[in-house]
C-alpha cells in the first residue's frame, strides 16, 4: 500500500516540531560545541522525549549539521534580500557591509557556532564548515567581486581590489567584535566600553562612514550614501551584549 500523505494539520504540527528541536539545538550547540552538547538537554528544552528527537534526526551529528544548514539559510535568506535591493554597486556593499555587522552584533549563536567551527577545522575535525562555505561564503563572495568589479566599470568604485573591499569592509567588522576585550583593556583609562549602545552606534556609523570615503571615486557622493543606508538599515534591538561581554 502507498504510504498515507500527511494531512496539512499532521504536516504543521510536525514541522513545528523539527522547528522546536533545531531551536533548541543551535542554542546548545551553540553554547556548549558538538562534543559537549547533550541530546538531554536538547530535547527537555524543545519539549519532546528523545525518541521523537531520533525520529527527526538519527544522531547527534545529523542534528548538528541540520543545525548548521538552517542557521545558514537563514543569514542566505537576509543577505540574499540585500542583493535584491535596486541601487548602484556602491550602495550594495554598504548595505552588504552594515548587514554583516548587524549580523554579527545579533546572531551570536551563529557566531559562536562559526568561531566553534574555525577552531575544528584548524584540528581537522570539521565537517559543517564545507557546509558553511558551500552555502553562504563561495556565493557570497563570488557575488562581492561581481559587485566590485561592475562599480569600477561604471566609474563609482576606485579601482581597487576586490578582495582587499572584502577584508576591509567584512574583516573590520569581525576584528571590532573578536578584539573587544584586549581593546578594553587598552583603553581602560578612556572607560571604553565596545558594548555600550553609544560604542556600538558610533562604530557602525564610523565603519560606514570609512567605506564611503575610501571606495568611491566621489566622496562626497560616498558619504551621502552612507548616510543614506544607516538612516534606511537602523540598529537592530539588541538583548546580547550580556553574551558578548562574558569575554570582558
Amino acid at each position: 500500500m502507498p504510504a498515507k500523505t500527511p494531512s496539512p494539520n499532521q504536516q504543521e504540527r510536525s514541522d513545528q516540531t523539527r522547528r522546536k528541536i533545531l531551536d533548541a539545538a543551535l542554542s546548545e550547540f551553540s553554547t556548549h560545541g558538538l562534543a559537549g552538547a547533550r541530546t538531554d538537554a536538547i530535547a527537555q528544552s524543545a519539549k519532546v522525549n528523545k525518541a521523537l528527537l531520533y525520529y527527526y534526526f538519527k544522531n547527534k551529528d545529523s542534528l548538528y549539521a541540520a543545525t548548521i544548514e538552517d542557521v545558514m539559510g537563514t543569514v542566505v535568506k537576509t543577505t540574499a534580500a540585500i542583493l535584491q535591493h535596486e541601487c548602484s554597486p556602491g550602495e550594495q556593499l554598504l548595505r552588504l557591509a552594515l548587514n554583516h555587522f548587524d549580523r554579527i552584533l545579533s546572531q551570536h549563536s551563529f557566531q559562536n557556532l562559526m568561531q566553534q567551527e574555525m577552531v575544528r577545522f584548524q584540528a581537522g575535525k570539521s565537517t559543517a564548515l564545507p557546509i558553511i562555505a558551500r552555502m553562504a561564503f563561495t556565493p557570497l563572495l563570488e557575488k562581492v567581486r561581481e559587485i566590485v568589479h561592475r562599480g569600477v566599470r561604471t566609474g563609482e568604485l576606485l579601482p581597487v581590489d576586490w578582495l582587499q573591499v572584502l577584508y576591509s569592509s567584512f574583516g573590520a567588522n569581525a576584528f571590532y567584535f573578536l578584539s573587544a576585550p584586549m581593546t578594553r583593556m587598552a583603553l581602560a583609562h578612556e572607560s571604553f566600553e565596545p558594548f555600550a549602545a553609544s560604542a556600538i552606534i558610533t562604530r557602525r556609523k564610523s565603519a560606514l562612514k570609512f567605506l564611503g570615503n575610501a571606495l568611491f571615486v566621489d566622496r562626497v557622493h560616498g558619504a551621502n550614501l552612507a548616510r543614506r543606508v544607516l538612516a534606511s538599515m537602523p540598529v537592530p534591538e539588541i538583548k546580547v551584549h550580556s553574551f558578548w561581554r562574558k569575554s570582558l
